[in-house]
């Protein structure tokens, strides 16, 4: 038996940026579904910390670039008078920074904005979303965009 869920029993959306256009629109997605159903959206940027640095190592360009982000996000999400909960995150991994962030959050839906990557002339998902398909508990959304998609924003 296939569980689904109507749109509407969506209460909470996850969703995770990372700066790229494909995020971007998933990010419009969740909104555009949250304005009409008055769900809650946080949204994460995950900052990956390389082994030869500690956990808690001050990666001043890279917060930087992830306060760029996540203004960017709180700019799309007010066109749809949506408010978000926004939050960086450092972590080894970002697939199990975004897991753990689900348990702690308990949203109804994971949602990822993908690129399309064909290396080799064969399309590739990655190992992040496959990461958070095996282990999220929650529903996980790929939206995938194909090659020099336009935003819907």
């Amino acid at each position: 038996m296939v569980r689904t869920a109507p749109l509407e029993s969506i209460r909470s959306f996850l969703v995770a940026i990372d700066g790229t256009q494909a995020a971007t629109n998933a990010l419009a997605v969740a909104c555009e579904i949250a304005r009409r159903s008055r769900a809650a959206v946080s949204v994460i940027h995950v900052i990956e910390v390389p082994r030869s640095l500690p956990l808690d190592a001050e990666l001043m360009e890279e917060l930087e670039s992830g306060e760029v982000i996540l203004g960017d996000a709180e700019q799309l999400a007010g066109r749809y008078d949506v408010k978000l909960d926004a939050r960086i995150l450092q972590a080894r991994n970002v697939g199990a920074a975004i897991v753990d962030e689900a348990v702690a959050l308990q949203p109804d839906a994971i949602v990822l904005g993908l690129d399309y990557h064909r290396p080799y002339g064969r399309f590739e998902l990655g190992v992040l979303p496959l990461y958070v398909l095996e282990n999220a508990s929650a529903q996980v959304w790929l939206i995938r965009y194909p090659p020099d998609s336009v935003s819907p924003s």
